[in-house]
């Protein structure tokens, strides 16, 4: 449909204070219709968007690819971190050590954290692009899956760890780049699947645990031709690019920003980031040893049922936080999902209490649904909070607390295990829960009042 103005014109709109410029396309291409009119607009927040170009004529491909592009990756490399707990019997048998495997698991956390601020720092300013990370990140995975293989679990841990925090970030960026009306929504449904994909690999690695070091040998280069397939699709659109079907204006209207533009180093500085951070942390530590340690807990009554339901509801959990926080807030609904994690954590303690199977399943069902849903609210609470333009690098920041969080949820859970047994420990991992609860109420956004102003008599 032709822009009604002439090339090169400049719009203001009264209503919207919004400025627009055309820029010119070459008239070859406009008559063949191969190219449509780039608009760069500004709203009345002054926030950009660059509208007009269609995802096809960026890359030969629909932006829904992208989208897929993303969670493949994400399924295939989530194996490693909710498949490792079901693998460790396997592992034992074939000759490791339980305290080894769980420090292992705990320093890939770390590794994977940690290797996620440097790479959101090169995706926001445009220093590393998807393709060369995403490719990158599967070598090192498949190098990781390939070494626990073979009896190295060093390996797993140094090149597993930040080639799954390389491809988590190349893909959270991508989709949040290629899907701005929405980011929440898809970057929900992209790292649901870094949790859900693990469920065939969980039941197949309870039911024959004998055969977990050939698996993983045969999963590794599965794992690398997939995930280069996808690298070598993905591609960033231009800065600031929108959707043409999407009207940005009444987008605008519908979502106010932060109250400014924070970067990186002044989100620092604020104490509702720090809060977040420490939320993040108490939240993760629990899912995590909830993912290390579901298998051996469960293992005298339902380990698959329990830990195939973990892992689903884990990931499924991300995609329904996200539609139930479209109506009810996203702080409101992060509260309500780290309390139901910590409900999880009670019900475990009962079925490990009275031996029951029942009770294990509910409880395995309820952790994992609160277990994974708050990581896309707090990509989304981070958008909220410091804005859009340095979105991924404030994230960046709060995600690195879950590093943090491998050592203490992994390490020191596998120690509190160990020293004062499961219902210590699950206690622990109850009022951790709860605590991340209370941090959400805790902090406000920066910029705005805590209190709005009585009115006036």
């Amino acid at each position: 449909m032709p822009l009604p103005c002439r090339v090169g014109e400049v719009l203001v709109s009264s209503n919207t204070r919004a400025e627009r410029t055309v820029t010119p396309v070459p008239e070859k291409w406009a008559m063949i219709g191969l190219h449509t009119p780039k608009l760069e607009a500004r709203d009345h927040h002054g926030r950009r968007y660059r509208v007009g170009e269609r995802p096809r004529e960026l890359t030969g491909l629909p932006r829904a690819a992208m989208l897929w592009a993303c969670w493949l990756p994400m399924l295939l490399v989530g194996t490693m971190q909710y498949a490792f707990g079901a693998a460790i019997p396997g592992l034992l048998a074939a000759g490791h050590d339980l305290a080894g495997l769980c420090w292992t698991l705990a320093a890939w956390a770390v590794l994977q954290a940690g290797a996620g601020l440097p790479s959101a720092h090169l995706r926001q300013h445009d220093r590393a692009g998807p393709r060369a990370m995403l490719i990158t990140g599967g070598i090192l995975c498949a190098a990781g899956v390939l070494s626990l293989g073979q009896g190295v679990a060093a390996g797993y841990a140094v090149l597993g760890g930040i080639g799954a925090g390389l491809v988590y970030a190349a893909c959270t960026s991508t989709t949040e780049k290629w899907f701005p009306e929405n980011s929440a929504a898809r970057v929900g449904i992209v790292t649901g699947a870094f949790a859900y994909g693990a469920t065939p690999f969980v039941i197949a690695l309870t039911l024959a645990p004998r055969h977990v070091e050939a698996g993983l040998t045969a999963f590794a280069p599965a794992l690398l031709v997939a995930v280069t397939a996808c690298g070598l699709l993905i591609a960033d659109p231009p800065r600031h690019w929108w959707p043409a079907h999407v009207d940005h204006h009444r987008w605008a209207r519908a979502n106010p920003p932060a109250a400014r533009e924070f970067s990186a180093a002044e989100a620092l500085r604020t104490p509702a980031l720090a809060v977040m951070a420490a939320s993040l942390f108490c939240a993760a530590a629990v899912s995590l040893f909830d993912a290390a340690f579901l298998a051996l807990l469960a293992a005298p009554l339902s380990p698959v049922a329990a830990i195939a339901l973990f892992v689903a509801t884990n990931g499924a959990g991300r995609t329904l936080a996200m539609a139930i926080a479209a109506r009810l807030g996203r702080r409101r609904t992060l509260r309500w999902v780290v309390t139901v994690q910590a409900a999880g954590q009670v019900l475990l303690l009962i079925g490990i209490e009275q031996a029951s199977a029942g009770w294990l399943v509910a409880g395995a069902t309820v952790a994992g649904a609160g277990g994974g849903a708050f990581y896309p609210l707090f990509a989304a609470l981070a958008r909220e909070c410091f804005g859009q333009h340095r979105s991924i690098e404030v994230h960046g920041l709060v995600y690195s607390a879950k590093g943090v969080s491998g050592v203490v949820g992994i390490g020191l859970g596998w120690v509190a295990l160990a020293t004062w047994g499961a219902p210590v420990a699950l206690a622990l991992a109850a009022v951790l829960s709860l605590g991340s609860a209370v941090l959400c109420g805790r902090w406000h956004r920066p910029g705005f009042p805590k209190t709005l102003p009585t009115a006036k008599p």
